[in-house]
């Protein structure tokens, strides 16, 4: 029997991002896809999902908001924060690097004391530039519904 895939949108000042909602040049993706037991959620930013704006300037919160929308995403397609196996995390300026995994290591202890002792693959990208140039990190991440499945 084939896997199932579930569309879950992206929604950013109550438009979905995909086409018709958005223009050409827009970006345009789902905030999550579950093939089976495989979750794949898009990069997580500081992007406002109401206005599009930033939230934040600084990298710690910016960690902060990616990690509250990842763990979020994932309880809506019915997984959690620790179900977590690979993230790529996409970093600005990599000077930021030890702010950014201190933030992390202080969330996962709050949110899913797994992944501090059993962390996820994990790949740092540093790239030209992000999608707003406000932009610090942004978090796309790999998980599981279940791991017993």
């Amino acid at each position: 029997m084939a896997d199932t895939v579930k569309y879950y949108p992206l929604v950013v000042g109550g438009v979905e991002r995909s086409f018709p909602h958005v223009h050409a040049g827009a970006g345009k993706y789902a905030a999550a896809m579950v093939v089976g037991n495989l979750v794949f959620l898009s990069g997580m930013t500081a992007e406002s999902e109401e206005d599009g704006s930033c939230l934040a300037g600084t990298i710690e919160e910016q960690v902060t908001i990616c990690l509250d929308k990842v763990r979020l995403h994932l309880e809506e397609v019915g997984s959690s924060l620790e179900n977590v196996v690979k993230d790529l995390i996409i970093l600005k300026d990599v000077e930021h690097y030890q702010r950014m995994r201190s933030t992390e290591l202080a969330y996962y202890q709050k949110y899913a004391p797994r992944l501090v002792s059993e962390p996820p693959a994990s790949t740092i990208f540093q790239p030209a530039a992000l999608g707003k140039p406000e932009f610090l990190v942004e978090w796309e991440v790999v998980a599981v519904l279940s791991r017993q499945a």
